[in-house]
This record gives structure tokens, sequence and C-alpha cells, in this order.
């Protein structure tokens, strides 16, 4: 391949690109996750693979997208340094609109109160119960 050969290439992957590589919307925002997805799906297990400079190009583009969302950082912060089990917890009941009387799996609302406070600690009864209602790997809150 020559470098006008190359040269063209580049202009049209950034063309088809673009709404993808500085992303605006939510739209755009959701599309390039699911575009992830399929990608790493794809993709051989292999660090010679040319579709992981796709990858971490997208991946740069969907960490600015939630740098600039308010929600997407507030959330961040409220997450970061957390102890796992809780910072899934919050997770969990963010995604699913959920308060402290919703989750029967830890107990009563005070329980799951002192738990949310960092007073409690999510138990192996716990999170073997809360793992099949959301479908989710029990590995995750640790």
């Amino acid at each position: 391949m020559n470098t006008v050969t190359l040269k063209n290439a580049c202009h049209d992957f950034a063309e088809v690109a673009a709404p993808y590589l500085h992303i605006n919307d939510d739209k755009h925002y959701e599309e390039t996750l699911l575009l992830i997805e399929s990608l790493l799906q794809e993709t051989e297990d292999s660090l010679d693979d040319p579709m992981n400079a796709v990858i971490e190009l997208l991946s740069h583009s969907i960490e600015a997208y939630e740098n600039k969302d308010d929600a997407l950082a507030e959330f961040e912060a409220r997450t970061m340094g957390q102890p796992a089990d809780l910072a899934m917890l919050r997770v969990l009941m963010d995604q699913h609109d959920l308060g402290t009387g919703d989750l029967p799996e830890i107990g009563s609302k005070s329980m799951v109160s002192r738990v949310l406070s960092g007073e409690r600690s999510l138990n192996k009864k716990h999170i073997q119960a809360l793992s099949p209602r959301f479908k989710i790997n029990p590995g995750l809150f640790f």
C-alpha cells in the first residue's frame, strides 16, 4: 500500500468515524459503547490486532464524553473510593431506581441504610440473593 492510498483510507475512516471519535450526544455515546463491544467480540486475543488501535481511540472518546457529562461525573465521584460491594450496590440501585425499602435480599430499610452508610457490609448470603435477582456474577461485588 502506498502513502497516497493510506492517506485516502485515513481520510475515509476519519469522515465515517467522526461522530464516534468526538461524541457530542447520548445517541452516539450508546452507539459507541455497542460498537466497542462488537469489536471486542470480533478482535483476536492478540496485541498485534490492528483493531486494538481503533478500540483504544473509541475508548478515549467515551472517556472524554463521560468526563463532560455532569450526571456521569457525579455518579463516578460517588462510587470511586468505595468498597466494591458498596459501589456495586449503589450502581444497581441507581440503574433500577431502587430505594432502601426495595432490597429484601439485604433486609429491612434500616439494614440497607447501614450497608449504604458503611456501618455494615454485604455478607455472602446477601450477595448470593442479589446476584440472581439482577442476573450478575457474584464476583462483581468483590
